[in-house]
C-alpha cells in the first residue's frame, strides 16, 4: 500500500519535526544521562523488526484513553499500521505494518517510514537490557566494560566459561 502524495508530504513534514525533536532530546541528554550500551553492526534486512513493530507508550499516553486513541488513529491512518494487540505490563502497542512485503522483505514506503522504524534499534539503547532479534545484524555491547572484562580474565574459569560469561554480559 504505497502512500498517496498528500500523505507522503504530511509524513515528510512530521518526519522533519520528529528529527529535530529527536536531535534536540539526544543533544540535551548527552550531558546528564549515562549511556550503558554501544550499538554495533548493521542491518541485514531480515525484516523481523518490520513484521510486528511495537510502540512503547509513556504513562500519560497509556493511562489517558483519548491520547492512546489518538496515537492509535495516527498509526492506522497515517502510517498504515493495524493494531494486533497490546502488552499491558510493558505498555506496548503491537502493530502489523501494511507497508512491509514479507516476500521481498522491503518496505513500499521506505522514504516516508515512521520514526519508530527509522530509530530502531537505537531506541532500545535507553533500556536497562535491550533485546534485539536473533537474526538482527545489530548487537549491543556494554560501554566502558574494560574493567569487568579484565576481572573476568583474572578469574580461574575455563576459557569457554569466560567466553560465555563475556557473551552473556555483552562485553564482546
Amino acid at each position: 500500500m504505497k502512500d498517496r502524495p498528500t500523505l507522503a508530504l504530511l509524513k515528510r513534514i512530521v518526519l522533519l519535526l520528529w528529527s529535530a525533536e529527536l536531535w534536540l532530546r539526544r543533544a540535551l541528554s548527552r550531558g546528564w544521562r549515562r549511556r550503558y550500551w554501544d550499538l554495533l553492526g548493521e542491518c541485514r534486512a531480515c525484516g523481523c523488526c518490520c513484521v510486528e513493530p511495537s510502540i512503547h507508550a509513556d504513562p500519560l499516553t497509556w493511562h489517558l484513553p483519548i491520547v492512546r486513541w489518538l496515537l492509535y488513529r495516527w498509526q492506522c491512518q497515517v502510517n498504515g499500521m493495524e493494531l494486533q494487540g497490546q502488552e499491558d505490563r510493558s505498555h506496548d502497542l503491537i502493530f502489523l505494518c501494511t507497508h512491509y512485503d514479507p516476500v521481498s522483505k522491503r518496505c513500499d514506503s521506505y522514504t516516508t517510514r515512521p520514526g519508530m522504524c527509522r530509530d530502531y534499534p537505537r531506541v532500545l539503547l535507553g533500556q536497562p537490557w535491550p533485546e534485539l532479534f536473533e537474526t538482527c545484524g545489530y548487537r549491543v555491547r556494554a560501554r566502558k566494560s574494560e574493567r569487568l572484562r579484565a576481572g573476568i580474565e583474572a578469574t580461574s574459569l575455563s576459557p569457554e566459561a569466560k567466553a560465555e560469561l563475556r557473551r552473556k554480559l555483552r562485553l564482546d
